[in-house]
Formats: structure tokens, sequence, C-alpha cells
């Protein structure tokens, strides 16, 4: 994996992967890196969700994924603890959903994965509704 990252003129940065796509980070109307980071573990987890229940996303009305982090009041401001609250509504087993969740904390979200290894405190609930 490769990428770019540049400074413009106008105090922010623009991220490029290897392929190609751009975007922006710590501007006026762009995230921190930190925020992107809290961004990414959701996405990740929630990727893993949805993935696993592609048979059934016909079935799957609405998803979401909020997400809280605490950090380090000293430097480096490392996440000291994430709270992920899943809201998924739909036709599929509640006991399926929390188990891609749990398979996701625990298995296949390395972006999560690598948050927990440092130390951070992973607590998640789910919103769940047919």
């Amino acid at each position: 994996m490769k990428g770019l990252v540049e400074w413009n003129r106008s105090g922010g940065y623009i991220g490029t992967t290897e392929d190609g796509k751009k975007f922006d980070i710590y501007g006026d109307v762009a995230p921190s890196p930190m925020e992107l980071v809290l961004h990414a573990h959701a996405a990740c987890s929630m990727i893993d969700v949805m993935v696993g229940l592609k048979d059934r996303i016909e079935e799957i009305s609405m998803a979401k994924v909020e997400i809280e982090g605490e950090r380090a009041e000293e430097n480096p401001r490392i996440f000291t603890s994430i709270m992920m609250k899943y809201i998924i509504r739909g036709e599929v087993p509640e006991k399926l959903v929390r188990r891609l969740i749990e398979q996701s904390h625990e298995t296949f979200c390395s972006v999560g994965i690598m948050i927990t290894k440092s130390g951070a405190n992973l607590d998640w609930s789910l919103d769940f509704a047919n």
C-alpha cells in the first residue's frame, strides 16, 4: 500500500491513494487525522457487518454506526476508549448481527484491532429492530 500526502496553500492537506483517489485532511472543511482514524474504525466494522449480511442485504432497510472516542490528555493523545453504537433495521436475525459485530472486533476489522492493541478499551451496543 502506498500513498502521498501533500500540504496545500490553504492550510490543509490532500491525501492521494496509490490508485489516484484523493481526499482532504485537516483543513477548514476536512477531518483531522484522528477523526479519520475514528471514522475508519467505524467504516471498517460496518463493512464487515454488511459483507456478512450480503445474502440478506435486500432485507436491511438501514444500517449505521455511531462512534465516540476518548483520547489521552497528554501526548501522544492516543485513543483510550471507543464506544460504538450500531443501529440496524431489517428482517434479519439479531443473533446473526451480534455475531458479525463480535467477529468484526475480534478478527476482521484491522483498524479497530490496531486501536485496541494500542490499549484502548472498546465497548459496543446494538439498537436492533425488525
